[in-house]
């Protein structure tokens, strides 16, 4: 069989499959990139089993066949090539490929296809649609908020639900919570009023597709154990959910809030960053002093010395001192617009409430560090 495809193609394609395979994976076949060619297409898979992704490229193949190759030593070599046609030759009684751009030249070991698992991309009867840019935008307002401890592997995603007209996303993991909506959303899957934990691997996949046609609908599905994702007939993703009941994330939202304060974001950001500097290794923590229309942001490290900076704010109540950990706060304010944000709480222990003028569709709580 003899293949002819555009470098370039191949490379992003490859690029885009290899975050899939586990390195540590046991079964040695997951480690390959399955090839199937067609007359005019060249279809490419890669799975851990858990998370499974496909892309089909226009190319040229004298007839159909599919075999197995090593997705990194076939990514390394790819990314040394110059953007050029590509031939390629495949020998399957010896296991090779012969693989030719202008005057490079590779043989490389292939396997066969026998041992590569069957995948299923789609389930039709629970359809919906999606834009990329909305996708784009949950992951990267919600996602940092996802947790990383295994021991709590219902926390390791981002939660889907449909509510009301609005599809909302969120992520805890114990300290800190990120929530946004997106409006008018319809669907006629059930699963999603029920919702569904996309992981954090299925997460990044999510993020590579909808980057990829930034102005584009993806179409989605789901059933009990995955979602689907796809764009045309040239994009499909496959993740396996997290079958675990998401806690309910409602009881962390304050119902109501005694004290509030509004700050200019990046005045708070750049204060926190600069405070941090001094902050304890172990604890990460700043000080916030609230007084009459005034923030003291500061910390005292035993070893290294102590920093403070103070900003104006809008707040008009009693004297507060309040702990943060920095990263956590830093994360949240980091993916708020750049203009006034409202900081509210009842006490110097309860959760605070970060919300942005400019974001009404977004949520954040950080709980406080003890002091």
């Amino acid at each position: 069989m003899e293949l002819v495809v555009q470098s370039e193609l191949l490379k992003d394609a490859i690029n885009k499959l290899s975050g899939v395979v586990d390195r540590k994976i046991s079964r040695p076949i997951l480690t390959n990139c399955l090839v199937t060619a067609d007359t005019n297409t060249l279809t490419l898979t890669a799975t851990d089993t858990e998370v499974s992704v496909k892309i089909v490229l226009n190319a040229k193949a004298s007839h159909t066949g599919s075999f197995c190759i090593n997705i990194k030593n076939f990514a390394d070599i790819l990314r040394e090539l110059p953007n050029d046609q590509l031939n390629v030759k495949i020998e399957k009684d010896k296991n090779m490929l012969h693989l030719n751009c202008g005057s490079i030249n590779y043989q490389l070991v292939i396997v066969g296809a026998e041992e590569f698992p069957h995948l299923s991309f789609e389930n039709s009867g629970t359809e919906f649609f999606l834009k990329s840019g909305d996708i784009t935008r949950v992951i990267n307002k919600v996602s940092h908020a996802i947790s990383t401890d295994e021991t709590r592997l219902y926390l390791n995603g981002i939660f889907f639900q449909q509510y009301d007209s609005t599809l909302r996303a969120v992520a805890i993991d114990g300290h800190r919570l990120a929530m946004l909506d997106i409006p008018e959303f319809m669907s006629r899957s059930n699963f999603l009023v029920d919702g569904i934990i996309v992981p954090k691997k299925g997460v990044a996949e999510l993020k590579k597709i909808s980057d990829s046609y930034p102005s584009d609908n993806l179409r989605f599905s789901v059933d009990d154990s995955f979602l689907y994702v796809n764009h045309g007939k040239d994009y499909f993703i496959s993740i396996r959910l997290i079958s675990r009941e998401y806690p309910k994330y409602q009881t962390v939202i304050p119902n109501k809030t005694t004290f509030g304060l509004q700050v200019e974001k990046n005045a708070l950001l750049n204060a926190v960053k600069r405070i941090r500097v001094l902050a304890n290794e172990k604890t990460n923590g700043v000080k916030c002093t609230l007084k009459n229309n005034q923030l003291i942001v500061s910390t005292n490290h035993p070893a290294m010395g102590e920093a403070k900076e103070e900003i104006p704010i809008k707040y008009e109540g009693k004297e507060f001192n309040i702990g943060f950990n920095a990263k956590y706060l830093i994360d949240n304010l980091s993916v708020l617009s750049d203009t006034e944000i409202t900081m509210e709480f009842n006490n110097e222990l309860s959760p605070v409430v970060v919300k942005c003028h400019d974001m009404q569709d977004f949520l954040g709580i950080i709980m406080p560090l003890k002091i």
